[in-house]
């Protein structure tokens, strides 16, 4: 019962500071607005110029469908060559795309031009999304008009896209900013806990008074504890009717794997505020720990890209599963019996670092 009382007390010292409040519920919101429409791998109103230098009526046609595409916006359309680098270096345009007569007549009897594509290689990544939707478009076309003349190709693929259909990347990156966010904000907060109380000496009441060690930890932790699935479940609602982002899965699945990670975090922020002796030390820590969660957790980048003899850095980075299972859950809708291995790996760590962290702190307190 006595813990319930640190517990209201902790509380009450958060909801006391204004900043605290506009850190736990305003700024959270605006950052889940501003990542969901910055952090986005889509490729839209990408500048082009498009040189045509050709007498070919199919060329007219791909640049109608060009100019009609949301992804694009034509900048320019010549019909004499004009060497685009130069605007691509001032960054005027980031692609372009040259038609010309075709050299070998005899290898082109229907009179398709020859099409050439110069792409902007700074941003890769857009880059080659790019240059896969412009293969499309004129793929399609080239297509459409050899079966219109009666030649049928004897391969055509179809793609079938499931769990993310419309390939948006809000979908993707909505439910892992809500993840980071949880992490930020309980590795923040839960860290300059205990050195506030250094920092105000009223470390020694509490060690005078009847809570023993364990008491203190918890009293301390359960309200960040609190906070965080708040957090979540604020975060869940605004990404899902804000963005629309459906959420196929199971809420109460993602609640339990959320408590586990924060018991995980939580331990690594008390552990953080247990050696450090000044809230600017500990917010130090806790924002280099947070840099590398966040880096090697697979929110911008797969895991998969990480160098092998790397990537079992990650496999210590609660973050890391977190990110994927709230994924599953609300792109794929899996349940439990999809990332039970996950939520193992992810106990195991919260176990061993409440171990660590509260064995460090029963010693630092007897001193």
């Amino acid at each position: 019962m006595r813990i319930f009382y640190l517990m209201k007390k902790e509380i009450i010292e958060i909801l006391r500071q204004k900043q605290m409040i506009f850190m736990i519920v305003v700024s959270p919101i605006f950052q889940i607005i501003l990542f969901g429409y910055i952090a986005t791998t889509d490729v839209k109103n990408l500048p082009v110029e498009i040189i045509n230098i050709s007498n070919s009526k199919y060329a007219v046609e791909i640049i109608n469908r060009i100019k009609s595409s949301p992804l694009f916006v034509v900048k320019k359309v010549s019909s004499r060559y004009d060497n685009p680098v130069k605007n691509m270096k001032e960054g005027k345009i980031r692609a372009a795309i040259l038609f010309r007569n075709p050299f070998d007549k005899k290898r082109n009897p229907f009179g398709f031009p020859e099409i050439e594509i110069l792409m902007d290689g700074v941003d890769s990544n857009s880059s080659l999304i790019a240059a896969g939707y412009f293969n499309g478009i004129i793929s399609n076309y080239l297509t459409e008009i050899m079966e219109r003349k009666g030649v049928k190709t004897p391969i055509r693929s179809k793609s079938l896209i499931r769990y993310n259909p419309e390939l948006k990347s809000i979908n993707y990156m909505g439910p892992a900013i809500v993840a980071m966010l949880l992490t930020v904000i309980a590795i923040f907060l839960t860290s300059s806990s205990l050195v506030r109380e250094k920092e105000q000496q009223t470390i020694d009441t509490l060690m005078i008074s009847r809570l023993n060690p364990i008491e203190i930890y918890l009293g301390k932790a359960l309200p960040m504890l609190l906070i965080g699935i708040l957090e979540m479940f604020m975060g869940v609602i605004f990404v899902v009717l804000w963005f629309g982002i459906p959420m196929k899965g199971n809420m109460l699945e993602l609640l339990f794997a959320s408590m586990i990670y924060l018991t995980a975090i939580l331990s690594i922020a008390l552990l953080i505020s247990t050696f450090t002796k000044t809230q600017q030390e500990s917010m130090f820590f806790a924002w280099f720990s947070m840099i590398t969660f966040i880096l090697l957790s697979g929110l911008y980048t797969p895991i998969e890209n990480i160098p092998v003899g790397l990537r079992w850095i990650t496999y210590i980075n609660p973050l890391q599963y977190l990110m994927k299972i709230i994924r599953e859950i609300f792109l794929k809708g899996n349940g439990t019996e999809f990332f039970y291995k996950d939520l193992l790996a992810l106990f195991a760590m919260g176990a061993i670092t409440l171990s660590i962290s509260l064995s460090i702190f029963k010693k630092s307190v007897s001193k």
